[in-house]
């Protein structure tokens, strides 16, 4: 007969050595933060910080209560952000479509050249905050709208690209090798093998974008690229906190109807 050898050996979740190492790495962690937090608060005014309540709640009563007469005002640098991120939505998506295709692997004309081009278009579009694209190019071209449109374009690329370009290599391989059996040529398989696929995602980012873009205009103005923000920057510079409040509760207003429309819209189209 065979004896069967009990083991006292308990068996654990992680070793020792597991553990110790598990402890070390979430000492580091806390003396990274710690070592952060020193960093941040160096120059730090704790004084200022401690009366930031008060400051906070002075400010706040002289918001209230708003300058409804202000309101008047405001409808045309409204409208003016609304174009903004409207046209520059536009821009930016007819501008981002190439630049999908072309970083698409199934779809690139070059994978070795034009690929890697497209990527760092898309990365690059995307690193750029548009507040700072508007700074750029109101130094470049002037203050006013063409700034804005333009700024919300060029953020807009790398939004609407790679959202695109995903999807365009998550099509249907078989869908597309059909109509290549039919003798199909390229631009005949891009047409009915792969657009009528990432059409509704292509609207569905589109109006995402530009539901992003609404909320984006409307501090474009405090670098003097238009709309609303102008306003805001005004009002803020001459302390006038009762018409702040208007266009803030404004914005906020712009900002929720923008937000239903993109929902209804996504919804009606996807």
């Amino acid at each position: 007969m065979t004896e069967i050898t009990h083991h006292s050996q308990v068996w654990t979740y992680r070793t020792p050595k597991a553990r110790l190492l598990l402890w070390g790495g979430w000492l580091a962690l806390v003396a990274l933060f710690v070592w952060c937090w020193q960093v941040m608060t160096r120059d730090t005014i704790w004084f200022f910080v401690a009366d930031a309540p008060r400051q906070a709640a002075d400010i706040g009563s002289r918001m209230l209560p708003p300058r409804w007469s202000y309101m008047s005002e405001l409808w045309l640098p409204l409208w003016d952000t609304i174009n903004i991120a409207t046209l520059g939505t536009i821009g930016g998506v007819i501008m981002a479509v190439p630049v999908a295709f072309m970083a698409a692997r199934n779809t690139t004309p070059s994978a070795r050249i034009l690929r890697p081009i497209a990527l760092f278009i898309i990365v690059a579009s995307r690193s750029i905050n548009s507040l700072i694209w508007a700074l750029l190019l109101v130094a470049i071209i002037g203050p006013g709208l063409l700034a804005g449109i333009v700024a919300i374009a060029l953020r807009s690329i790398g939004f609407v690209g790679k959202l695109l370009y995903e999807a365009i290599e998550e099509t249907d391989a078989r869908q597309i090798e059909a109509i290549e059996a039919t003798g199909a040529g390229g631009a005949q398989v891009l047409s009915y093998g792969i657009v009528p696929q990432i059409m509704p995602a292509f609207w569905g980012i589109s109006v995402f974008r530009w539901d992003i873009n609404i909320r984006e205009s409307t501090i474009l103005g405090l670098v003097g690229a238009g709309g609303i923000g102008l306003k805001l920057q005004a009002s803020l510079n001459v302390l006038a906190w009762s018409q702040v409040s208007v266009i803030l509760l404004l914005i906020l207003a712009t900002v929720v109807l923008s937000e239903w429309v993109s929902a209804r819209m996504r919804h009606a189209i996807i």
